[in-house]
């Protein structure tokens, strides 16, 4: 899988993927009064971006970042259809409820949050876009890759996705990351695992089918081992996902040229940013459990105490869900709380690289990652300048 983001631009024809408006199913099913909103703007006929109302790298930055909201979109609404609130705002799917519950054992304000994460990176993938459109730039429309299976758990749509969120290979650093006091993934440095079974194989984080959620009468709620398995699984890919556009926005806020473009990208990512610190808090809250094997993949899966040996102490403590002071730009420099990392240097492309080796893209196809690659090198090569 991580070599298919790997290697010189392809010949895929971007511009074959490419719009001058926006038709993303996804989109359209969550939202189709944000984009009736934007359709004036969608509508008017802009001129090349060689016209000089976006740079050609600020144009590659906004469209790297909604390819990434659009696939954002795509999982979110995964897990809103089966473990979110359906409504107006957020429609599709109808619920599965003890998965619904077994979120709730993190927190009993799960569901909401669930549903408005997903509108959020909703709106940030109709926006970005509406911008590009409105600047006559080329948008980002990726309906010809959403042909991943859906679960077959009762309460999920039987659609087309973009995104695979049954065979996560989850990376749990992002934990002790932000807890270490000397070390900076900037510098290189690299970190522990704080769930070392979820770094391994491929682990659910959404019911594959109503046999993931059967009830169990032995257990408080009825809310079996497996279906609290999957809801912890889910509590800490959610906190992946969101560091992940923690980094990526202040990443390519550096290369940008634009003040406005600047705004934007500064601006969505401090939402990014809320998100993380929501789902980090809430991953502390997992429920311990050990050795539960999946019948499906025979794996066993371990959620520990974090707070006791053979971990415990501060770069696994659950409630220090605040950036811990580290090393930043230079170590002979004074420790600072801050977001890690922010060096641009291949931001984009270690984005993709990280949700492919996440194992959301299993299934897709080569001119999938094709795409997603040229975007990503594309908004890499985006250099800083006069507007």
């Amino acid at each position: 899988m991580k070599d298919l983001v790997k290697g010189s631009k392809s010949s895929v024809d971007r511009r074959s993927f490419m719009k001058k408006g926006l038709t993303s199913a996804g989109a359209v099913t969550l939202g189709a009064g944000l984009l009736a909103h934007g359709s004036s703007v969608l509508a008017q006929e802009g001129h090349e971006e060689q016209s000089g109302r976006l740079t050609k790298g600020d144009a590659a930055i906004l469209r790297f970042l909604a390819a990434a909201e659009i696939l954002e979109t795509d999982l979110w609404q995964q897990y809103n259809e089966l473990g979110g609130i359906q409504d107006a705002e957020v429609p599709g799917g109808s619920g599965s409820p003890l998965y619904t519950a077994a979120l709730k054992q993190l927190d009993g304000d799960m569901d909401q949050y669930i549903h408005d994460n997903t509108e959020d990176e909703l709106t940030h993938e109709v926006f970005i876009n509406a911008y590009l459109a409105s600047k006559g730039a080329e948008t980002v429309n990726l309906d010809q890759f959403r042909t991943l299976p859906s679960s077959k758990a009762t309460g999920a749509q039987q659609i087309g996705r973009l995104t695979n969120l049954m065979q996560l290979t989850v990376d749990t650093s992002w934990w002790t990351r932000y807890r270490s006091r000397t070390k900076n993934p900037d510098f290189g440095d690299k970190f522990a695992n704080a769930i070392p079974t979820l770094a391994t194989g491929q682990h659910p984080a959404i019911p594959r089918t109503d046999d993931d959620v059967k009830p169990d009468p032995s257990k408080a709620g009825n809310i079996s081992d497996l279906t609290q398995v999957i809801a912890n699984t889910a509590g800490f890919h959610f906190a992946f996902i969101e560091q992940g556009g923690t980094s990526l926005y202040p990443m390519l806020a550096q290369r940008v040229s634009s003040l406005e473009v600047l705004r934007i990208v500064l601006s969505i990512g401090g939402t990014e940013i809320a998100h993380f610190q929501t789902w980090h808090d809430k991953a502390g809250n997992v429920i311990h459990l050990t050795d539960v094997i999946d019948p499906v993949t025979g794996l066993k899966v371990t959620f520990p105490d974090l707070n006791s040996s053979p971990f415990g102490g501060e770069d696994f403590q659950t409630n220090l869900i605040m950036p811990e002071p580290t090393a930043f730009l230079s170590r002979k420099l004074p420790a600072c709380s801050i977001i890690r990392p922010t060096s641009t240097k291949g931001a984009a492309m270690g984005a993709l690289k990280a949700l492919t080796a996440d194992g959301l893209f299993i299934g897709q196809s080569q001119a999938f990652f094709d795409y997603l690659r040229d975007l990503a090198e594309d908004a890499d090569e985006a250099k800083r300048g006069r507007h």
